[in-house]
């Protein structure tokens, strides 16, 4: 089988349930900004961070997968193969939050991004997760989307950005607060 089939040659893409829209269209920007997004997981990944955040990385990272077959798929399609982000997802961010704040400094200031090499990448990972969720946003506005989609990428941005505290703490870095000084 080869990788390329040129279907996509003159500017279109397909969805998964079908129908072909342009490589423009919010869908597979949403789509394709979650697939940025774990792709910048798997370099998280590939920096070597704790044990427990490479193994939270991991099930993030299928959950993206998940996501991104959730958008390109309008909940109307006639299809039930697709495997759509719900509240097991959100509970499981959830949780995740709450033990990582059980285990971190309250945050009093705003924080610096940086640290860690993996802790720095998981902080621009929360940034393009707060993109995926902005375009998610304005696809929504004109065209229908999973019903979880956008709570589980607005969790999720939290997520990484405790994920990236925690790594940070595993590493013994210390965080830099934000001032207000010139």
């Amino acid at each position: 089988m080869k990788i390329y089939t040129k279907t996509g040659d003159g500017g279109t893409t397909a969805l998964f349930a079908g129908g072909r829209v342009p490589k423009h269209h919010l869908r597979v920007e949403a789509y394709g900004t979650v697939d940025e997004l774990n792709s910048l997981l798997g370099v998280v990944r590939a920096t070597g961070p704790s044990q427990k955040t490479d193994a939270w990385l991991e099930i993030a990272q299928n959950q993206l997968f998940h996501l991104g077959s959730d958008l390109a798929t309008p909940p109307s399609a006639k299809t039930d193969w697709v495997t759509r982000i719900g509240k097991d997802e959100i509970n499981w961010l959830e949780a995740g939050i709450d033990q990582m704040t059980d285990l971190l400094p309250p945050l009093r200031n705003f924080v610096l991004p940086g640290g860690s090499p993996a802790g720095a990448q998981l902080q621009v990972a929360r940034a393009v997760c707060r993109r995926a969720e902005r375009i998610m946003t304005a696809l929504d506005q004109s065209d229908e989307i999973g019903p979880d989609a956008l709570v589980y990428v607005n969790r999720l941005s939290d997520w990484l950005f405790m994920l990236a505290r925690y790594e940070n703490r595993q590493a013994g870095e210390s965080e830099t607060k934000w001032s207000l000084q010139k």
